[in-house]
């Protein structure tokens, strides 16, 4: 029998197996209820030291990393890293020894660069977490997408997603096709061709599929997942105008339609309004895209307590 999520880091999705994932699911859950809270606290990470060092802006990932770690009374300590010793030349990895001999439990960590976190995890004492790494992967946020759905559709097995927008440059949609595919649910992705990437082949076979036209991945789904065009990660034109982009690739009701009636729509944030979704879809009652963020804390409160020594819920 597979074990519930029994590791030191959070390196991504790729490597965990459907019973992990279950755990980490299983223990957010457990943690959901704090938030609703008068006092949104519980002392299961007292004494604890979480460091948030993010090289990249963020708001919704970063923040509940800071809530997380505060409800379960850890103390958590933000590293702007525009004015930290790295501004002044210091290496990534000497940052990293340095924080490490400061003795933290945990370090979240974002870059732009692919495979920072794995780096650190092999020169630090203290568990890491990745909170984005690149285009390759961003595990919490595949987690608290796993849970929205888990929540409202009671299951994951046999769904049929749609993950459409530009796939090339999302940690997102390769965090997520590896989750769903692994929990038994079917993957359709579709995009402009120049946004779709050409190594997903070996997961073909594993429950997805590339399709064509954003109509052929949303016709019949349970879920529609819309992801944002990263222009900050684009160094080259990948379609003609945003204008263009937004009539064929964009997310309106008409294409919703096309989706099962109890279909549910998601974006992992921030959205462009008007570009990859219309904001009657992205204001509609089928829209859980605040349920997200809501998740997205229990998610990584549950990370966080395991990372650190907890254990997973089932166990």
């Amino acid at each position: 029998m597979e074990k519930p999520f029994r590791r030191r880091d959070l390196l991504g999705i790729r490597g965990l197996t459907a019973a992990e994932i279950t755990g980490i699911l299983d223990t957010a859950e457990t943690f959901s209820e704090i938030s609703t809270r008068e006092v949104k606290k519980v002392p299961a990470l007292r004494g604890k030291t979480i460091i948030n060092l993010f090289f990249e802006s963020s708001t919704r990932t970063r923040t509940s990393f800071e809530l997380a770690a505060k409800r379960l009374s850890a103390d958590a300590v933000n590293i702007s890293v525009s004015s930290s010793s790295l501004s002044k030349g210091e290496t990534l990895l000497d940052t990293a020894l340095n924080l490490d001999a400061m003795a933290p439990d945990c370090i979240v960590v974002r870059h732009g660069s692919a495979g920072v976190p794995h780096q650190l995890a092999k020169a630090s004492q203290a568990a890491i977490v990745n909170a984005g790494d690149g285009a390759n992967e961003h595990p919490t946020q595949a987690l608290l997408d796993a849970m929205t759905i888990r929540e409202h559709k009671k299951h994951i097995a046999g769904l049929e997603v749609a993950i459409v927008g530009d796939i090339l440059h999302s940690r997102v949609a390769r965090s997520n096709i590896h989750l769903l595919t692994k929990m038994g649910a079917k993957v359709r992705v579709a995009g402009p061709g120049t946004l779709v990437p050409t190594d997903f082949a070996h997961l073909v076979e594993n429950g997805l599929t590339v399709c064509p036209h954003i109509e052929d991945a949303i016709a019949g789904a349970d879920v529609v997942m819309i992801l944002r065009i990263q222009r900050e990660r684009q160094d080259s034109a990948y379609f003609p105008t945003l204008r263009e982009y937004s009539i064929h690739y964009g997310l309106t009701n008409e294409r919703l339609d096309l989706a099962k009636k109890d279909a549910i729509v998601l974006h992992p944030g921030p959205m462009n309004r008007g570009i990859e979704i219309a904001s009657e879809v992205a204001d509609s009652s089928r829209s859980l895209i605040l349920d997200q963020v809501k998740y997205g804390v229990a998610v990584r409160m549950a990370v966080l307590y395991l990372a650190t020594g907890g254990t997973a819920t089932g166990t």
